[in-house]
């Protein structure tokens, strides 16, 4: 009887001691899943296209883009007169466009965007760089800060003028991956722009511009970066902003209206492609 109940005690503390064993040894239960932690989300940047590789030049193939700067809905400044930039910036574009072509620039390209600033601004940018194209040429106009407009009534309406500024501008951007190849161009076409008998604008560098003012980078030419303009900046080709004239200053404004002062610009612009083209065979 002792040794049954010796044999009980001893098959108890046995289950006892097994019950103790952990289950992370031998054979255990199956492990809950860890809840899973999101990372925290990091803030998105929009990367910057890869430059396109700078191309020789063959005047039938080079895609030359002509953005008409602003949209009929974002217009832009209004003129002395009380017209919008937009459609200034539409017929000198297209005068430019009709020049290149006929000097044998036959893949050259008008651009027209519609729709607000911001998002027009991104979407020429995208078409120019989805396109591939060679060079890319945005057509202003000028104006000034609104402290420096004067009124006056024009045809029985309020107007706005400044007489005080007049002249033609050219803009690149040092963040293009081409800016050496835009500043180029920009040299060339303000050569051109002087041989004609223009000068270019020159307040962008006074302090009364304010958060217009730009550093001037060719004292001669009127050349002045603006490096954080998308359509200079966000382009994968040499890019170049040309302010055909001040449309704010009455006399240059019929001026730019006028078909000789479209002739002349846009002879200046075939006439710096033909010579940005041959030098870069």
């Amino acid at each position: 009887m002792r040794q049954v109940r010796s044999i009980i005690a001893g098959l108890v503390a046995f289950l006892v001691a097994l019950s103790f064993v952990p289950t992370g040894s031998g054979i255990a239960a199956p492990a809950k899943k860890p809840a899973l932690v999101k990372p925290k989300s990091k803030p998105k940047h929009r990367p910057k296209p890869a430059p396109l590789p700078a191309v020789k030049c063959e005047k039938p193939k080079f895609r030359i883009f002509v953005d008409v700067g602003h949209t009929p809905e974002s217009f832009g400044a209004l003129s002395a007169r009380n017209d919008t930039e937009f459609g200034f910036n539409l017929r000198l574009a297209r005068l430019i466009v009709g020049k290149l072509k006929s000097e044998g620039f036959a893949a050259t390209r008008l651009l027209v965007s519609e729709g607000k600033a911001r998002s027009s601004l991104l979407r020429r940018v995208s078409v120019a760089n989805d396109a591939r194209a060679d060079f890319f040429l945005s057509v202003h106009h000028d104006s000034v800060p609104d402290k420096l407009l004067e009124e006056w009534e024009f045809e029985g309406a309020r107007s706005y003028f400044s007489d005080r500024f007049s002249g033609h501008s050219m803009f690149v951007s040092r963040q293009n991956p081409h800016f050496a190849i835009s500043m180029m161009f920009a040299r060339l076409l303000g050569k051109e722009l002087k041989e004609r008998g223009l000068r270019y604008a020159t307040q962008y560098t006074m302090p009364l511009m304010g958060r217009y003012r730009h550093p001037l980078l060719d004292r001669d030419l009127g050349i002045y970066s603006y490096d954080q303009l998308v359509v200079l900046s966000r382009t994968r080709s040499a890019a170049v902003l040309l302010e055909g004239g001040s449309i704010i200053n009455r006399d240059e404004e019929m001026a730019m209206n006028s078909p000789d002062r479209h002739g002349l610009i846009a002879g200046a612009v075939a006439e710096a492609m033909k010579e940005f083209c041959e030098k870069r065979q």
